[in-house]
């Protein structure tokens, strides 16, 4: 009897937790991950916080260690280009080789930076970090008295402008919106991040609309100003060229239902690629987060698998910044409420649409986080969330003794 083959599009994090997955819900067929990097899958938030510090190694990234995908007869094929799916026969087709007969196959090719064009004779200083030898091409620059700039201060842009600035470099961040972050997290919160970096010595310039950059053979000169080197951090477009080359919907993102199913059968997406259908959002939905990706990723193998489990959880992501940890849950809404010490970074801020809780931001509270996951979606007291004698568990779960020593 032949064995079944599934094919992932993509080699990342979603693509090697839909292979777990796969393996540990008992599937036995054959299971080929296929990417275009040089590499196995890894992890991609480190990249821009402790890979380019230099405190963290390849070794620390794989998400797949070797003895793994030995003991669980996992393939993984590097370098390699897909161009299309045969919808029909489902044969994954490619550039320069032949193709793999499957009979289920799963987009997660991820996303590429937003370009800008940037003329002149070195293109070697202006850099993106998505990939892992984006972050080895860039990590070099990152050398005391070094003068980095970096365009966008979205997370990415945040991170690397961090990163950077603790390893001595001179960074000036230039966001052409008023309060960066401000559409994730909310304007006032946005505006403690500006605080956050400028406290800590990056020049973080708002309201700037960059007009004009160019290269020279010694410099970056953006709108007149010379720097080493550029960081361009304006986000990702899904890669959806060999779906669409599939024939498969598409619409900013590779359209699925809640379970990752693509229109025609057999076919899957999921991770920063796919546009999935979001019950609680009432709309399809596209996520650029890790956390996202490693859900999604199991939720498709529950699918493959012939298992319908919808992961619909609220948005969650984290972030690392001048040694402190942030983490923000569901949705920014309004002015938040403040628990603890907002003016020494050490707080959490929720946010509430009417009297229901919609969302959390935190800087070094992370347990705030898992709590205010239990009570998205509740009418909450905002006063006793302000009171910090109050214990936030008895929101979630009641006065209930036996709760309480587990937790503790």
């Amino acid at each position: 009897m032949t064995r079944p083959t599934y094919v992932t599009i993509g080699a990342g994090q979603t693509a090697a937790v839909a292979a777990r997955n796969l393996r540990r819900g008992g599937f036995d067929g054959r299971i080929v991950l296929v990417g275009d990097e040089p590499y196995a899958p890894y992890q991609r938030p480190p990249l821009s916080k402790e890979f380019l510090a230099g405190t963290e190694n390849e070794d620390s990234l794989w998400i797949l260690p070797p003895t793994w995908v030995a003991d669980n007869d996992v393939e993984i094929l590097t370098g390699a280009e897909v161009t299309r799916v045969d919808p029909g026969s489902g044969a994954v087709e490619f550039e320069d080789r032949a193709p793999i007969a499957a009979d289920a196959v799963l987009f997660a090719t991820g996303g590429t930076p937003r370009a800008l064009p940037v003329p002149g004779p070195r293109p070697d200083l202006v850099h993106y970090l998505r990939t892992l030898d984006d972050a080895k091409r860039l990590a070099p620059m990152l050398t005391p008295g070094r003068r980095l700039a970096v365009i966008g201060a979205g997370f990415i842009g945040l991170e690397i402008a961090a990163t950077a600035a603790a390893s001595g470099v001179a960074v000036t961040v230039l966001e052409a919106a008023q309060v960066p972050l401000a559409r994730v997290i909310g304007a006032e919160m946005g505006a403690l991040m500006t605080r956050l970096h400028r406290d800590n010595g990056v020049d973080l310039r708002v309201g700037t609309a960059v007009s004009s950059v160019r290269t020279t053979p010694d410099a970056v000169v953006i709108d007149g100003h010379e720097f080493d080197a550029l960081v361009i951090g304006i986000g990702i477009t899904p890669n959806v060229a060999p779906a669409v080359a599939s024939g498969l919907a598409v619409d900013d993102g590779i359209i699925v239902d809640a379970v990752g199913r693509t229109a025609i059968p057999n076919i899957y997406a999921a991770g920063d690629v796919a546009r999935r259908y979001s019950p609680r959002a009432g709309r399809h939905v596209r996520v650029e987060h890790f956390d996202n990706a490693s859900r999604q990723g199991v939720a498709v193998a529950n699918a493959m698998a012939g298992r319908d489990v919808i992961s619909d959880d609220p948005h969650w992501f984290w972030s690392d910044q001048f040694g402190r940890n942030l983490q923000f849950i569901g949705t920014a809404h309004g002015e938040p409420v403040i628990r603890g010490d907002h003016d020494a970074m050490d707080f959490t801020g929720f946010y509430f649409d009417g009297n229901v809780l919609c969302g959390a931001f935190t800087v070094e509270r992370g347990e705030d986080i898992s709590v205010a996951r239990e009570l998205l979606g509740r009418e909450i007291d905002a006063a006793t969330l302000r009171d910090e004698g109050a214990d936030l568990w008895d929101l979630a779960y009641g006065e209930d003794e036996e709760f309480e020593e587990v937790h503790a």
